[in-house]
């Protein structure tokens, strides 16, 4: 089994919005929200801690993400936000949520801020004879950066951990998005000026492709797509969530990865929950992991960057996948497609480990 990084899990989201205790088996969590309006609004869990060490899910990026007023229903108002104000306490909270769960399960959970970090909790998992759980690493990960109301804000961000930014999730102050398209304002061209200061790793993921072409021209720091798919894939879509291939090919050339996600609706062009998981299947995924290589000539540009649990569950991923632990089901189907046991590696996890070591401080 290959070490795993997940590059997109929306944890304190969940925990904050819905009481989820991913320190609890996945059976459990499903058992305990059966019935429940969580389920009806987010669908059934995919996560859970045994589950993690089941599949190797040795290192996930640990989002921080709430929505704007504009997009959240009544029954989930008071975890979404009308201004900067709102968002940066929302924001701010969910640095607690995880830091209560680091200090609570420390055997469960680290945080990752630096290169030595990762490199000691990489070693956990290298003795292949422990058989003691091993704590799953974060690197923290802003989704959408309305929480950030100023740049001279950004040091405060990285002194509680916060080392992955992405300026949009839906349209923000900063450039266009998912759903509201435009460019990079102004106020985004001076906070990715501060961004590159810091060193803070740039996440592509849910900008407009205008506001991306632009940032990959002009962000002197390193970049990643975290959670985005091939646009080549899914024709007709509507939607600027995806990205071109001019899109994926900057990224390549500025040395970043690509993080597949696994929603359905971002593999097949058209699917509604209502379809069902039949249609789509785990060759879904491994199509959208080799456009990515056929494009870069390589296997070290694409990952994994599920978004399970981030608005969506079990009953909107692909048939194969009944938790986190089933990635590890991806390395056969590499494997028949003719990737080597290097590339496979590469793919599931070592390609974010080898960015995060280039670019994480090292101190």
């Amino acid at each position: 089994m290959h070490l795993i990084v997940d590059a997109h899990e929306d944890l304190a989201h969940n925990i904050q919005s819905f009481g989820r205790d991913y320190t609890r088996p996945v059976a459990e969590t499903r058992r305990i929200e059966h019935g429940s309006a969580v389920v009806e609004h987010t669908g059934n869990t995919l996560f859970g801690f045994p589950e993690y060490q089941q599949g190797k899910i040795t290192l996930i990026f640990a989002t921080l993400f709430a929505s704007p007023r504009r997009y959240q229903n009544d029954a989930w108002v008071k975890f979404s936000y009308n201004n900067t104000d709102e968002a940066h306490r929302l924001y701010r909270n969910q640095i607690d949520i995880y830091r209560r769960l680091i200090e609570e399960h420390p055997d469960k959970f680290d945080i990752i801020r630096t290169a030595p970090d990762l490199s000691l909790h990489l070693s956990k998992w290298q003795d292949t004879e422990d058989k003691h759980p091993r704590p799953t690493g974060m690197v923290l990960l802003m989704e959408g950066a309305e929480g950030i109301r100023s740049p001279e804000e950004l040091e405060e961000w990285w002194d509680l951990g916060l080392r992955i930014i992405g300026p949009a999730w839906v349209g923000t102050r900063y450039c266009g998005g998912w759903h509201e398209p435009g460019p990079l304002t102004n106020e985004g061209r001076e906070l990715l000026v501060a961004m590159a200061e810091y060193n803070f790793i740039l996440d592509i993921s849910h900008m407009d492709e205008e506001a991306a072409l632009e940032a990959l021209d002009i962000y002197k720091g390193a970049l990643i797509a975290s959670h985005s798919n091939a646009a080549a894939l899914l024709p007709n879509s509507g939607t600027n969530r995806h990205l071109s291939d001019r899109m994926i090919r900057g990224i390549i050339e500025r040395d970043g990865v690509i993080g597949i996600a696994l929603f359905n609706a971002f593999l097949q062009t058209g699917w509604k929950k209502s379809d069902g998981r039949e249609p789509i299947t785990l060759a879904h995924v491994i199509a959208q992991i080799d456009h990515i290589c056929q494009l870069a000539g390589d296997a070290y540009h694409a990952g994994i960057g599920s978004d399970f649990d981030g608005g969506f569950g079990l009953e909107s991923v692909p048939r194969g996948i009944d938790t986190i632990a089933d990635l590890q089901k991806l390395a056969p189907l590499l494997a028949e497609q003719g990737y080597t046991e290097s590339d496979i590696a590469a793919i599931l996890g070592k390609n974010f480990i080898n960015h995060l070591n280039k670019n994480l401080p090292s101190l």
